[in-house]
């Protein structure tokens, strides 16, 4: 898990040029280091999933290499080996964006992922209504200040794609306010989208919260049953 860390924090480093031309040698020698450290535990978790019976065999092995985790696995140091002959600039910078999926490697060395994921799987239902809900207040929003400004604003609201950026960053609530509605009617609806946006980010908010209360309340039951001694027999 540190080399995870450090692997990627080096990786975030080596993306500022001041930082990246004043010592090129420490990140070419801790890439390098890092890739064969990975490599090597890449080749050894494929040899060691031959353990469990689902991954048995050459083939079994083949199967493995193409689970969630292993991918992960491999797109940490895919990018080293690429990276080398590329000549693309915008290539380079995808490649070593690709190197914080290390980061992702942490989810397989920790419960928490799994105490995460089994909190909003319990709540897919209510979390799917309101992505419903916000997308469709985004549409309609976008299609309200289409209808009233795309005359007026032609480059911002011409069309409901170009009015839904818009939407997209009042309904957040994080109003850059490079793109504003001029007309009464406009502004009308822009108070709406405004209000119903607060109650809008509050609702998953209420819900994983939920989520993660009632999670923990379970893990502290089960925690309680395991250390309390079984006295039914006394």
């Amino acid at each position: 898990m540190i080399l995870i860390v450090l692997s990627s924090l080096i990786a975030i480093l080596e993306t500022e040029a001041a930082i990246r031309d004043s010592a090129p040698q420490f990140f070419m020698g801790a890439q390098i280091l890092i890739a064969l450290l990975f490599t090597l535990e890449y080749g050894v978790r494929v040899y060691a999933a031959g353990e469990d019976p689902r991954f048995r065999g050459l083939s079994g092995r083949v199967r493995y290499m193409f689970t969630w985790w292993a991918l992960v696995d491999l797109l940490a140091i895919v990018p080293f080996y690429v990276t080398g002959g590329a000549q693309n600039a915008f290539l380079i910078r995808l490649l070593r964006f690709l190197r914080l999926v290390r980061l992702l490697r942490l989810g397989a060395l920790s419960s928490a992922w799994v105490f995460l994921a089994d909190a909003v799987h319990a709540r897919r239902f209510e979390l799917a209504l309101s992505a419903a809900a916000a997308g469709f207040l985004l549409i309609f929003s976008s299609a309200c200040l289409y209808l009233f400004e795309a005359r007026h604003q032609p480059e911002a609201f011409g069309s409901i794609p170009r009015a839904l950026w818009w939407s997209v960053a009042t309904l957040t609530t994080v109003g850059y306010g490079d793109v504003t509605p001029i007309t009464p009617l406009g502004k009308l609806f822009a108070s709406v989208t405004a209000l119903a946006g607060i109650g809008l980010i509050a609702m998953p908010t209420g819900i994983l919260a939920a989520a993660f209360s009632d999670a923990l309340r379970r893990q502290a039951d089960c925690t309680r049953e395991t250390e309390t001694p079984n006295t039914a027999g006394d």
